[in-house]
């Protein structure tokens, strides 16, 4: 229990971490690394170039500050980060590290306004927002390990099958090298993989949505590939794409996410995706049709145009052997070969007025690149429909949705 007093003081840093946040934690990171290089082998490379992690870190400490004298009210966002951290590996001993050098950066950006009273009480509330991960993490490590086919950091897969759904995006059926038993998941959740790839200096993990439904004896991932390897993005994707191969060994850690369909509610759902964002939507699509046969679903994905429109013949066929699956695609840019997509453009909100559900009821999924994401869920707000029915995934680091104006 934090006291009275450090609430107040934390209280009053939060209109200077409004305006000075990013540069606090981007020299964080700067300190953190240059001092524990260590745990470059952890973080997302391409996000820190990008400067995504960053902004995800100043907002979750704003958010911290802001709701300090409520902390139960971030329990939502800690399990979020919960979740990735798990994945990742970052263990009870990562914290007093982190913590000792957000305070460093804080003292460092801020120079004499960081008081010696500020920097004990930012101490203070670090130790118990730390202790509120390390709890949550200790329940989901164990439960990663403990659960039916379950294990303990990260398990040696197989490339079982290597298969190319489009121009850009590329499937892998993975299979655990010892045999045994893999861990159920949710629809919609992800797991990390960890690669070593030659001339990188360190290992990189990223997470990729399983894009398969569960119960089957195989993983699957469906991989976007990135600009190129000179793009912080591509280093990982581009390998798997082109250095990988059938036969080949990846290391996963067990499924994790707070993004998925909830299998006991018998609401009607909306799936809406734009480009790799399909995977989830794939995972929660198939998972509708096998287990809830009788629950009204509409899927719809945007793509560029149909080369880049992965995994378009399953889903036609899992529409077309079901009563209550609707389907659309939405091209940006067809080509003249085209054919079979319903929209020519974008998703706007007079598009959506037409095809989407009328029930308020509904359930409303989005997953994409993040401007896609900001259009969408300004589009679902326009069209009035409850916000507690609107759930979306981050590809990386969570942002803003409403960050800009946008016009739907």
């Amino acid at each position: 229990m934090l006291q009275a007093r450090t609430i107040e003081i934390i209280k009053s840093t939060v209109p200077v971490l409004e305006v000075h946040g990013e540069a606090i934690t981007s020299r964080f990171y700067e300190m953190l690394f240059e001092k524990h290089p260590e745990l470059l082998n952890i973080f997302n490379h391409a996000n820190q170039k990008k400067g995504r992690q960053q902004a995800a870190l100043a907002n979750a400490v704003y958010a911290a500050a802001a709701n300090i004298d409520k902390l139960e009210t971030i329990i939502p966002v800690v399990k979020q980060i919960a979740h990735k951290h798990r994945s990742l590996g970052v263990k009870p001993e990562h914290y007093p590290v982190v913590g000792e050098n957000l305070l460093l950066a804080i003292k460092d950006v801020l120079g004499s306004a960081a008081t010696d009273e500020i920097i004990n009480a930012w101490a203070e509330a670090y130790g118990v927002i730390a202790d509120a991960f390390i709890g949550v993490e200790l329940e989901m490590y164990q439960e990663a390990e403990r659960q039916k086919g379950g294990w303990e950091g990260f398990r040696s897969f197989v490339v079982a099958r290597k298969v190319e759904e489009s121009s850009v995006i590329t499937s892998f059926y993975l299979k655990p090298q010892d045999g045994g038993e893999i861990a159920d998941y949710q629809p919609g959740q992800y797991v990390s993989v960890r690669m070593e790839i030659p001339g990188e200096k360190n290992t990189h993990i990223r997470q990729y949505s399983l894009s398969d439904s569960p119960g089957k004896e195989h993983y699957r991932i469906s991989v976007k590939k990135e600009s190129g390897l000179n793009s912080p993005d591509g280093v990982v994707s581009v390998y798997l794409h082109e250095g990988v191969k059938e036969g080949d060994i990846l290391h996963l850690s067990a499924p994790a996410g707070d993004f998925y369909l909830d299998m006991h509610s018998d609401k009607p759902i909306v799936l809406i995706s734009g480009g790799v964002g399909l995977t989830p939507m794939i995972s929660m699509l198939k998972s509708a049709a096998e287990k809830q046969p009788e629950r009204e679903v509409t899927f719809i994905h945007a793509a560029i145009n149909g080369q880049a429109h992965a995994l378009k013949e399953e889903v036609k066929k899992i529409a077309e052997d079901a009563e209550n699956i609707s389907t659309y695609f939405v091209y940006e840019k067809p080509l003249p070969e085209d054919f079979g997509y319903d929209q020519t453009g974008y998703i706007d909100v007079s598009w959506l007025r037409k095809v989407l559900p009328l029930n308020k009821q509904a359930e409303y999924y989005f997953c994409g690149p993040i401007p896609f994401m900001r259009v969408i869920n300004h589009a679902l707000q326009q069209l009035n429909f409850p916000k507690e029915n609107i759930h979306f995934e981050f590809f990386g680091p969570a942002s803003d949705l409403e960050a800009e104006k946008i016009k739907a």
